[in-house]
């Protein structure tokens, strides 16, 4: 059973590596964190050049052309993460209705009742039904944690709704470089799409902090004078200029994540843990039994994301294969341990 003082539901984010080593009294070192959904192998940068320490950030360098090119975008902005624009944007709306997928990631929602905005959620499902009581539609797709994806034409068809009543669209693509053909960024001119990226998540580069908004240029001025100069420092959008023009390594980890997540659905639906959805860098399982598995594995010092509603766990990707067969041995010892708490439930 889980820790008397433990609350999974009150850590909302993946990472928190240090506050479990500490929690669990296991040494930092010896830890195996599949928490964030972060590429394992991401993007390796060369040293940034000296000089680039010693300037301040200027918008007239190669980033907002180089990131328009790698995400085929009109205009975008460089935000310090997409975190940054999704604190920064309810600000820009007058008392909204907002709408957001439910399971997604939380802060979207946070932000927008923080700003005082009327929020509410609905499963893929109710989409149809809430649009003609919604001023704002936020998605995040593929969707974190369950994988969800919508067809382009589904999501152009929802903003022109929305567009009658100068409502916007948000979709989070934090998750997709994978599948770079469902991004709707190409249509960003028009008002009230607003497409949200980052480098943190495929190339591996949460550290870096670096986001993009793609929107309408008017849209973008606005969210600039609220954000204020210099949000990405520069060795960042140093780093973000190589990551994005290396189309070779682009390729090949589009491949070999496929592959990696592949290998994790098969490993998890061999232990019984069947994935109820995921994408190229993740996968998620439902079951009553999230909490206390979550526990056993955290007790082996292997940290995975828990999910409160529904009960849930969202596995990242393992680095090595040392990681991935302890993976496998600690989940065929938490079955030895406790026979059926790997059994699904959806």
């Amino acid at each position: 059973m889980p820790h008397p003082l433990y609350q999974p539901e009150k850590l909302h984010h993946g990472g928190r590596l240090r506050a479990a080593a500490k929690h669990y009294q296991l040494p930092l070192e010896d830890w195996l964190d599949l928490s964030t959904g972060i590429n394992p192998n991401g993007w390796q940068a060369e040293a940034v050049p000296a000089d680039i320490w010693q300037r301040l950030p200027e918008e007239e360098d190669e980033l907002i052309e180089v990131a328009c090119n790698y995400y085929g975008a009109p205009s975008l902005l460089p935000v310090a993460g997409s975190q940054a624009a999704i604190q920064a944007l309810p600000q820009l709306r007058n008392s909204s209705r907002v709408c957001i997928l439910n399971p997604s990631y939380a802060e979207h929602a946070h932000a927008w009742q923080r700003a005082n905005h009327k929020v509410s959620t609905v499963t893929p499902n109710q989409i149809n039904d809430a649009l003609p009581h919604t001023d704002v539609l936020i998605l995040i797709h593929p969707n974190n944690p369950t994988g969800t994806v919508f067809p382009t034409e589904q999501l152009l068809d929802w903003h022109a709704q929305l567009a009658d009543r100068n409502g916007w669209l948000i979709v989070d693509e934090a998750f997709m470089d994978m599948t770079p053909e469902l991004s709707i960024t190409s249509y960003t001119a028009s008002p009230g799409v607003i497409v949200l990226r980052s480098l943190g998540k495929f190339f591996g580069l949460a550290g870096a902090r670096v986001g993009f908004v793609c929107a309408q240029s008017q849209l973008l001025n606005q969210l600039n004078n609220l954000l204020g100069p210099w949000t990405v420092n520069s060795p960042a959008r140093w780093v973000a200029v190589q990551a994005l023009q290396d189309f070779i390594w682009q390729e090949s980890t589009r491949r070999n994540l496929l592959i990696a997540s592949n290998r994790l659905k098969a490993l998890l639906t061999q232990h019984q843990l069947f994935p109820a959805g995921g994408c190229g860098l993740f996968q998620w399982i439902v079951s009553r039994h999230a909490s206390d598995l979550y526990e056993e594995l955290a007790s082996q010092g292997i940290l995975v994301r828990y999910l409160n509603d529904p009960p849930s766990l969202r596995f990242g990707l393992p680095a090595h294969e040392s990681d991935w067969q302890r993976l496998d041995m600690a989940l065929t010892q938490i079955n030895r341990k406790i026979p059926n708490l790997t059994e699904h439930t959806p």
